[in-house]
């Protein structure tokens, strides 16, 4: 496994990753996590930092949060079931500046609203936080509820983009 640390607003960001001939860079995502997040993978003792195999995907995130960019163009490799993936997938149709529920984002990928639960949990298990924009779900009265960063950071990350 590669990573590296990457400086920004939410505080010191740890990206991980695959090599991959595919992906700009040469390195898939398989999370991006932020300091006292839940659920965060820790360092392994055989893990290799590599800054440079993660120059794109800090590229793109220093115009993300400088207002730059509005969308990421990287290739991701974060594991989970076929459900979670549909999540996760479906996080990256809400446009930058918007919100959604967790039973709006249950409607996206066609399931009940009963699955409403479940959704919740596959929002909370993405690894790969501001890539995958799970801040931009909340709860069905619009508040703000769980994020695996913390709910200042989700704030933070809603106000950049203009939600308020």
């Amino acid at each position: 496994m590669l990573y590296t640390h990457v400086p920004g607003p939410l505080g010191p960001l740890l990206l991980t990753g695959l090599p991959s001939a595919t992906a700009p860079g040469g390195t898939a995502l398989t999370s991006l996590t932020v300091p006292g997040q839940k659920n965060a993978p820790a360092v392994g003792p055989d893990w290799r930092e590599d800054p440079a195999a993660f120059a794109e995907a800090e590229r793109q995130l220093d115009a993300y949060f400088t207002g730059r960019a509005k969308e990421f163009h990287l290739e991701f490799a974060a594991e989970g079931t076929d459900f979670r993936r549909r999540v996760w997938e479906a996080l990256d149709s809400i446009p930058y500046g918007a919100t959604t529920t967790y039973g709006g984002l249950a409607a996206r990928i066609g399931a009940s609203r009963a699955a409403v639960r479940a959704i919740g949990g596959a929002v909370g298990a993405n690894p790969l936080l501001i890539l995958r924009p799970c801040h931009r779900v909340i709860g069905a009265d619009g508040s703000l509820t769980g994020y695996a960063g913390g709910l200042d950071r989700k704030r933070l990350l809603l106000e950049l983009e203009g939600v308020a």
